[in-house]
């Protein structure tokens, strides 16, 4: 005769299997954290930037960086306050630019092969505003862009609050490729709250996380005469920049409101 479980062994049963899973979650974060140590981080503690870590970018470079974009960076644009980054665009006459903003990297005084980046921040908002996070190859051992790579951790178009992208470039133009994904969130937008942006990078393997969810996995590019994983097997660096107008975004219209905050709350390099 089967006997039936009491009420009682049932929610000690229950208990246990919680108990269980709770331990296997914690494992696993302990693991991961066992692998990945930091190595680098800017919390923009002090009262101005850290010029150790990060150079400031002056100017517009070849048309518009590349994609026609309306921005003159300058080094004024970029400050601390309240323990955060603020990015800041407006709207005022520099030469022959409308617009002013700032662009920093780390290029020669932060760069790896392989890790996980991370940033915390909040975007802005508005038609032609475009935000990034992304890296650079700092050696160029495969050519001229986009044969040596560039990876994009995260962009945001100002006129699509609940979505942001994370795509990697490959090959030399005119005939590089792309490879990414969006990630559109359930309520609000990018632009109401902070999110957590983060890139893990390993040999042949790259995936985009947001708040800790992954949601996009690369395993597969090229470079043209060079095996896999090129160009993702050489030393990169990392960009902030807040982009007014550009190819992709389009350009500010009527309801764009200036001044606009790219707010940064830190940024962190991990290594195994």
């Amino acid at each position: 005769m089967i006997k039936l479980l009491s009420v009682k062994m049932i929610k000690k049963t229950t208990f246990i299997n919680i108990l269980f899973l709770i331990g296997v979650f914690n494992l696993s974060n302990n693991l991961f954290a066992q692998n990945y140590k930091l190595v680098w981080s800017d919390e923009f503690n002090d009262e101005v930037l850290d010029l150790s870590k990060w150079e400031i970018q002056i100017g517009n470079g070849h048309n518009g960086w590349g994609n026609n974009e309306w921005q003159y960076y300058i080094a004024d644009n970029a400050v601390i306050t309240d323990g955060h980054l603020k990015i800041i665009a407006k709207e005022e006459v520099l030469d022959t630019f409308k617009y002013t903003s700032s662009r920093i990297r780390t290029l020669n005084k932060g760069d790896w092969k392989y890790g996980k980046f991370e940033m915390r921040a909040k975007m802005p908002s508005g038609k032609g505003i475009w935000p990034a996070f992304w890296m650079m190859p700092t050696d160029n051992v495969y050519g001229t862009w986009a044969a040596s790579g560039e990876i994009d951790i995260m962009e945001y178009l100002g006129h699509e609050t609940n979505k942001v992208y994370g795509t990697l470039h490959f090959e030399k133009w005119p005939n590089n490729k792309n490879s990414g994904n969006n990630f559109t969130i359930a309520n609000g937008g990018f632009n109401d709250d902070f999110h957590v942006f983060t890139l893990i990078w390993e040999e042949g393997k790259i995936e985009w996380l947001i708040d800790g969810k992954l949601f996009s996995t690369k395993t597969e590019w090229s470079t043209e005469g060079h095996e896999f994983p090129a160009p993702f097997d050489q030393r990169f660096h990392m960009i902030l920049n807040l982009a007014v107008g550009g190819n992709w975004p389009g350009y500010p219209d009527k309801n764009t409101t200036f001044p606009q905050e790219f707010i940064i709350d830190y940024v962190r390099v991990y290594q195994k």
